[in-house]
């Protein structure tokens, strides 16, 4: 049985850490310059880390939407989000782009989501929100691996 400890990547390897939030940044402007606002940036990142299971992606990304005005609804309701009308066209097409980049399904599924995806956004937000479900990705992976610790709040 091992006794190691956890390995922080982000730690051990700062220089790819900024690297990586150097990209982060660059997809959230992205996602502004294409004319999404950040309530839409933090919907995904919140979706993203549900589906890759990611506690401490969770824990960092549902707080800074509520901070920047998101509601407790549609944050509870964003793993149905399908079965709603709480969210708006350009909101349903990019949570459906960013699923398909997360869990990439089967050719045919993808082409599905990637129309509806065209449908709803331009060519500049679908290629930022990609970016930024690429980015959120790879950001859950380094948590994941690292098991960053989500620490109970004291208040």
């Amino acid at each position: 049985m091992s006794t190691h400890s956890h390995i922080f990547l982000d730690k051990h390897h700062p220089a790819a850490w900024r690297a990586l939030n150097g990209l982060g940044l660059k997809a959230k402007e992205a996602v502004i310059e294409a004319g999404l606002d950040e309530k839409l940036i933090e919907l995904l990142n919140v979706r993203i880390s549900q589906i890759n299971g990611c506690a401490y992606c969770l824990d960092m990304h549902v707080t800074d939407a509520v901070k920047g005005g998101e509601s407790t609804q549609r944050l509870a309701v964003l793993p149905a989000w399908r079965d709603t009308a709480v969210f708006e066209d350009h909101e349903r097409a990019a949570l459906a782009l960013a699923e398909s980049i997360t869990v990439l399904p089967e050719a045919r599924t993808r082409d599905l989501e990637d129309a509806y995806a065209r449908e709803h956004l331009t060519d500049e937000q679908y290629s930022a929100v990609s970016w930024l479900a690429i980015a959120m990705n790879a950001f859950n992976r380094v948590s994941i691996t690292s098991q960053h610790p989500v620490r109970a709040e004291h208040g």
